[in-house]
């Protein structure tokens, strides 16, 4: 093989700047420690040679956790509130939904009742439903309080934001517990009065996307993406640290193939990930969409050895995928359908040609993601190397002149949404982006 791809092997630039991020601590959006690991990326890929590494700030509703409860009886059980939770205090009975699927909401009065559903779906089920579906399912129907129970053992209460773009603060008090607590509390105090108080401080904060870039001046570029904050309970080692160090070293490797780069590759941190996307959508309300040929957001690589790439119908992301893996004789997953979380989404939905990618695992879920278990320990290094030697030819190959990848149209991109079951659950949490048309 090339000599480049033992440079890789013996690179410490991306495992390094994981441990810097995991080692800042809180990483929330508008946090000082944010801030701290976007300068410390924007440094990382100017030490690799890439150009003109800048931050580039935003303002956004900032939250801050303070105090939370669940009492219930003469007990009271571990939870964390989930980010952009109002602060407030509700008096209500329990009502466990289970799975919390759409038809379990149909079939239950939960008006005036605090919710409680668990962060997984049933095998037979055809699709994930995202926490924010189920939290605005029981805003829909009533529920004046609402507890996400984690399906992953070990005592572990997960996180994750509520709110919309609209309204960047949710509408009803919002805690994570863990699977354990979730158990006793519907054995024990199903259908019982209980309470549930968050306490958290709203504010006004800034965050920013970082970026920098490497080859030819051109029109057109190829986005290589990433998200750099995290929430606030863990490292977020795998969520979203290991992709912002896939990010760092892809560029490290590329800055020494830099005269086989056909097109202007961007590497993009982005902030504010974690509360709707939010550095993604400004990046991408300021960008020529046209321009665009292809964006590769990394975000849950590392996590596991093979890599899975979610192509949103675009033919040719998985049609070089395929042809990467051949070339390696090494396994990459293909996912054809549409994936409507992460950063990419800013973009596809408006069909800019964009990839999801991640490692393929047999888990539901985000495992230890989302929970103080998502810790650098778990990830390993020469996982780290063998992916990013399979996305540095990969984005060489996006960035090749003889390489078309067409845009598609939004209207086909809703029609998607539509045959796989997505549109309604984002038309609940306040996603949906179209018109009935499909357009903007």
């Amino acid at each position: 093989m090339t000599a480049w791809i033992g440079s890789v092997f013996e690179s410490d630039v991306g495992w390094d700047h994981l441990e810097a991020l995991v080692d800042v601590g809180n990483r929330m959006a508008g946090s000082e420690g944010e801030r701290e690991a976007a300068e410390l990326t924007r440094d990382a890929l100017a030490d690799v040679g890439a150009r003109n590494a800048r931050l580039e700030s935003f303002e956004i509703q900032g939250w801050t956790r303070g105090d939370s409860a669940i009492t219930a009886g003469d007990t009271t059980q571990d939870c964390i509130a989930l980010p952009r939770s109002p602060s407030e205090r509700v008096v209500a009975p329990l009502i466990d939904l289970g799975y919390g699927l759409p038809a379990d909401f149909e079939e239950s009065d939960v008006e005036d009742a605090v919710v409680m559903v668990r962060s997984d779906v049933p095998d037979y089920y055809d699709r994930y439903l995202h926490r924010r579906e189920k939290y605005y399912h029981a805003v829909e129907n009533g529920a004046v309080g609402f507890v996400y129970r984690n399906h992953v053992e070990g005592c572990l209460p997960p996180t994750g934001s509520v709110g919309t773009d609209e309204e960047p603060v949710g509408e009803i008090p919002a805690i994570g517990v863990s699977s354990e607590v979730g158990s006793r509390l519907a054995r024990r105090f199903d259908g019982e009065s209980i309470t549930l108080s968050v306490e958290a401080d709203i504010h006004s904060a800034t965050s920013q996307n970082v970026r920098a870039e490497l080859g030819p001046d051109t029109d057109e570029r190829v986005l290589v993406t990433s998200h750099v904050d995290a929430h606030d309970i863990a490292e977020g080692a795998m969520d979203n640290g290991a992709g912002t160090a896939m990010i760092v070293e892809i560029a490290n490797a590329l800055a020494d193939r830099e005269a086989e780069l056909e097109t202007r590759v961007e590497f993009v941190g982005f902030g504010a990930e974690e509360v709707g996307l939010v550095g993604s959508t400004r990046a991408a309300e300021r960008i020529d969409h046209e321009s665009i040929k292809a964006v590769v957001n990394n975000d849950g690589v590392v996590r596991d050895r093979t890599l899975s790439i979610v192509t949103h119908g675009f033919d040719a992301l998985r049609n070089v995928a395929n042809d990467v893996a051949d070339r390696y004789d090494h396994p990459i997953g293909t996912v054809p359908k549409l994936g409507p979380h992460s950063d990419h989404w800013s973009f596809v939905k408006w069909g800019v040609p964009g990839c999801h990618v991640k490692s393929m695992s047999d888990d539901a879920g985000r495992g230890w993601g989302h929970t103080f278990a998502d810790t650098i320990e778990k990830l390993e290094s020469r996982t780290l190397s063998e992916q990013a030697i399979l996305l540095t030819e990969y984005v060489v190959a996006l960035a090749r002149e003889d390489v078309t990848i067409d845009h598609r149209d939004p209207d086909a991109i809703a029609a998607d949404l539509e045959s796989q079951d997505l549109a309604e659950g984002m038309r609940i949490t306040g996603d949906w982006p179209y018109d009935e048309s499909g357009s903007n």
